[in-house]
């Protein structure tokens, strides 16, 4: 039986663990509720550009330090910075728990935030936004995302070009020390380790917390239902609909992802039987869930040429309207439901994966559930739920977003 230490400092700071004795390693995590949907308009693109920053240097570790001292332990460190959160994260051996301890608590409480470092790193994250520009897939889902929402979700989690470059220490300062508060913030860790001893940590490192300035303030996060197109000169056009989901936390999620799972989850699904078994029109294609604190949503997917464009779009509603009105088989429908039980337990069998899901959790919900609770959800999904689900999700006002060749012609397609 799954088993979590928890506790929450009188400072606000929410610590939480899942032992696993059987493992050698630890990961670690400092959650912070600081992602793009947490920034005001002027402030689009700060929570990823600080992720950056932090690295570049801190009170007591050079940019080379910080490399250097977890490489010598054969430790892990990384970051990353999405719609909901920043995550800073280390997984070491049980014994270098405390250097992680150490230098997580240093990057993202001690950083320096120097002229010169923001000058090198605007730079940097420029050509990441550029990375995004040559890359179409990501490029039709950042539309997807400006067509669909109406508030900060709509907004990339990069920045624009126009207000990374007009950054400066002062705003990057002034963000971090709104939003890196110990009440904004969860520390989780998974594997093996000694939970007072870890707590001693914690206490010795996360004492100092940045001098605050003001309180984050979070948008009201709204559907447009709207429709976008750039047009583009590439070989494929790549084409989204996206429909509203459920939002975090939700147990409607599970019939939701079965639901993703039959239609266009996998190889066996019936959009990738179709479409590119079938029918030879695409190479990608696929839906997928999505969930947030505020809002969820659907997201079907393919990446197909302008000339098959018209066909790929009428298959893939075809199959949509199929799966409302006749449902799926039950093979189809225990399919999906092992698939989804098979993707959850498959990421749980690293201590990173079970630090992760612990961590955005309990930075989100403010609750943890067991494996065991988990799969007891999935299993008590029924297929008239999985209908239900269909049909909130496919009956609700449908965002769209193309880029490619004749992207606006193509759009038009779109019902």
């Amino acid at each position: 039986m799954t088993m979590f230490n928890s506790i929450t400092l009188p400072n606000g700071l929410r610590v939480v663990g899942e032992p696993l004795s059987h493992l050698r390693s630890c990961s670690v995590g400092v959650w912070i509720k600081a992602g793009s949907m947490n920034e005001r308009a002027e402030e689009n693109g700060l929570s990823h550009f600080i992720e950056h920053m932090v690295f570049k240097g801190t009170e007591r570790r050079t940019a080379r330090q910080i490399a250097e001292q977890m490489d010598a332990v054969g430790g892990q460190l990384n970051a990353f910075t999405g719609k909901d959160c920043t995550c800073y994260y280390a997984k070491v051996i049980d014994e270098y728990l405390p250097l992680a301890v150490d230098m997580l608590s240093d990057l993202a409480l001690h950083p320096l935030f120097t002229e010169d470092d923001l000058r090198k790193e605007s730079d940097v994250i420029l050509e990441e936004i550029a990375m995004v520009e040559d890359s179409p897939e990501d490029l039709v889902s950042e539309a997807l995302a400006e067509a669909q929402f109406a508030g900060s979700l709509r907004r990339p989690v990069l920045g624009t070009e126009e207000r990374i470059k007009g950054y400066t220490v002062s705003d990057i300062r002034g963000y971090w020390q709104r939003h890196y508060q110990p009440e904004n913030i969860v520390i989780a860790i998974a594997g093996r380790y000694d939970w007072d001893a870890f707590l001693a940590l914690i206490a010795r490192h996360f004492d100092r917390f940045p001098q605050r300035s003001g309180t984050p303030v979070i948008e009201e996060q709204l559907f447009a239902n709207s429709r976008i197109f750039r047009e583009k000169d590439t070989e494929q056009v790549q084409l989204c609909i996206g429909y509203r989901g459920y939002a975090l936390g939700q147990d409607e999620l599970y019939a939701l992802s079965m639901f993703s799972n039959a239609l266009g989850g996998g190889m066996s699904s019936r959009l990738f039987q179709r479409i590119r078994e079938e029918l030879g029109l695409a190479y990608s294609i696929f839906s997928y869930p999505s969930s947030y604190p505020a809002l969820g949503t659907f997201t079907v997917y393919a990446g197909t040429s302008p000339k098959k464009a018209e066909t790929v779009i009428r298959e893939m509603q075809e199959q949509m309207k199929t799966a409302l009105e006749a449902g799926f088989s039950d093979e189809e429908f225990q399919s999906a439901k092992a698939q989804l039980k098979g993707g959850y337990l498959l990421g749980l069998e690293s201590s990173s994966g079970r630090m992760q899901s612990i961590g955005r959790s309990m930075l989100h919900l403010n609750r943890l559930r067991t494996a065991d609770e988990i799969l007891s959800k999935i299993d008590a999904v029924t297929k008239k739920a999985l209908h239900d689900s269909a049909e909130h999700v496919l009956n609700s006002p449908a965002s769209a977003a193309v880029v490619g060749r004749d992207a606006e012609g193509i759009l038009r397609l779109i019902r």
